[in-house]
């Protein structure tokens, strides 16, 4: 229906709906002088589909849909199963989105959290909008913060280390040697060279079961958020590369020399200036997102590149696109950067009892911990946990900070994770007890659309427009509305044995399939009871 509308108005056309469903299912913003033509080559696109048509003053037309074809709509919704939602926009495109990014040796920390989430929904927003999709992630594996890491394990003596948190420790016990201890600093630094030249053995066997013992951790929290990667990269994996683009580019005048480190200097494009390779003869991370461009487009070619990060690496990022624009212009023309913002807690407190800022996987334990209160089922208690974290970070637009109150966020009365999961598992409750019946007493439509019907319709075109602005939000804001009119209409409706019972319940299989496609599409668990 958006693209009939569309065609009738014009491409640069924005078409929404309205803030309030007296005044139409859609709205269209025109301008004054354009509203009357609008509404007769509006009339003239859909006849009789529209109801009602006309001019809402300032410039806006409000259309307002026929029965009919509401009614096909929430037929379609509960026809075609896992299909219903899914768009043709990016049909025959690949698509690779980055995302996630901890670094081994260090414990995943909420970021990366909030970075896994917010990737995971927009990858499965583009893939639902048609694209063929690869998902990465970029850890760094090599540097500086291995290298305290493992100059701890070998100052404890440790060969062998046993857990990722055992790592962890290491890495804060070196990061705080490196600060207050020049010697120490001196030989965290020779670790360092050392890990580039790849030729002490024992520092290389260390620094290999180091990163497994680190992945292996990752992937646990990854599946347990229900993330899967096509490809894990590596600094590592990067570090030639990135070494030889920029000294190619230093070559071309691209790079310059500063007191022995290479760098880019930015002011001519507005950006930062960055060193990308020390006076030491290492690249830093810019010289490996570098290198990373260029090993994606080998392993996995692609039309579009998605690289979600945290917000505090805009500045950054915006130096290192500047310079894969000088280096290689279609693939920086190819690449776009999303942000996220950083989470914070209600309470203000984003430290353990050690004063230690919580790691990713303390923070899903201790709301796992709050959701068994009320759900005695482990898998269901993970399932609500995860739903609510997932929800309170794409309940905001992506680069906004996220402030997470755990009672709120475990809440069944609106605007949680739990309240949408709740809303499905009760619609499928109806559906399962009408199966049971199975005596639909009244056939037929009643004349005017329950607002439910009317929402159903919009969810094709509230995905399309989020997978094509990377904004999960659009559809969390949806589902929750969603969520709502089926609570309206599950407490004011007598759906089963009452008046239009068979109609009643083919809209609640809409919606409990509407709600399911979405909450897939945003990678939130569908639990079959609550």
């Amino acid at each position: 229906m958006e693209e009939r509308i569309q065609r009738a108005v014009g491409k640069e056309a924005v078409i929404r709906r309205p803030p309030n469903p007296a005044f139409g299912d859609f709205s269209v913003f025109v301008g004054p002088e354009s509203a009357e033509k609008t509404v007769r080559d509006i009339r003239d696109e859909l006849g009789a589909s529209a109801k009602k048509v006309e001019v809402a003053g300032k410039g806006f037309v409000n259309i307002t849909l026929s029965r009919e074809v509401v009614t096909i709509a929430v037929v379609k919704a509960s026809a075609q199963g896992d299909g219903w939602g899914k768009g043709t926009a990016n049909a025959g495109k690949r698509i690779i989105v980055e995302y996630s990014n901890p670094n081994a040796f260090k414990e995943m920390h909420i970021g990366h959290l909030v970075g896994t989430v917010v990737g995971e929904a927009v990858a499965r927003l583009i893939e639902n909008s048609g694209a063929t999709i690869a998902r990465d992630t970029f850890g760094g594996d090599i540097g500086p913060n291995v290298a305290k890491a493992l100059w701890a394990l070998r100052t404890r003596g440790i060969t062998e280390p046993e857990t990722a948190e055992e790592i962890g420790s290491a890495y804060a016990e070196g990061a705080r040697a490196c600060e207050s201890d020049p010697k120490a600093k001196e030989e965290i630094d020779a670790l360092n060279q050392a890990m580039y030249a790849g030729t002490d053995r024992a520092l290389m066997e260390l620094w290999r079961k180091g990163r497994e013992l680190s992945m292996q951790e990752f992937r646990r929290l990854w599946r347990i958020l229900g993330t899967r990667f096509d490809f894990e990269f590596f600094d590592s994996d990067t570090t030639e590369t990135g070494m030889r683009v920029v000294n190619d580019g230093l070559a071309k005048g691209i790079f310059e020399k500063s007191d022995g480190a290479i760098i880019y200097n930015g002011e001519k494009k507005g950006v930062h200036t960055m060193v990308f390779i020390t006076s030491h003869g290492t690249p830093t991370y810019e010289a490996k997102d570098l290198g990373l461009a260029f090993l994606k487009e080998e392993r996995w070619p692609s039309d579009v590149s998605v690289i979600v990060t945290g917000n505090e690496q805009l500045g950054r990022f915006k130096t290192v696109l500047a310079a894969l624009a000088d280096i290689a212009p279609l693939l920086a023309a190819k690449t776009t950067h999303l942000a996220t913002g950083f989470l914070k807690r209600a309470s203000g407190k984003m430290s353990s009892r050690e004063g230690n800022i919580i790691t990713a996987a303390e923070f899903i334990r201790e709301v796992i911990a709050q959701a068994s209160e009320k759900n005695a089922d482990p898998l269901i208690a993970e399932q609500v946990a995860v739903g609510a974290i997932k929800y309170m970070i794409l309940r905001q637009a992506p680069g906004s900070d996220i402030l997470f109150d755990a009672a709120k966020s475990l809440s069944l009365e609106g605007d949680s994770g739990p309240y949408l999961q709740y809303a499905l598992v009760r619609a499928r409750s109806v559906l399962a007890q009408a199966k049971e019946q199975n005596d639909a007493s009244a056939a037929g439509a009643p004349a005017t659309p329950y607002l439910l019907e009317r929402l159903l319709l919009h969810f094709p075109g509230v995905a399309a427009r989020a997978a094509r602005t990377f904004a999960p939000n659009l559809l969390t804001s949806y589902l929750t509305e969603l969520a709502g009119a089926w609570n309206a209409f599950y407490a004011t409706e007598r759906i089963i044995g009452g008046d239009h019972e068979a109609h009643k319940l083919l809209v609640a299989r809409a919606f409990a399939q509407t709600m399911s496609n979405g909450l897939t599409i945003l990678g939130i668990p569908a639990p079959e009871k609550m």
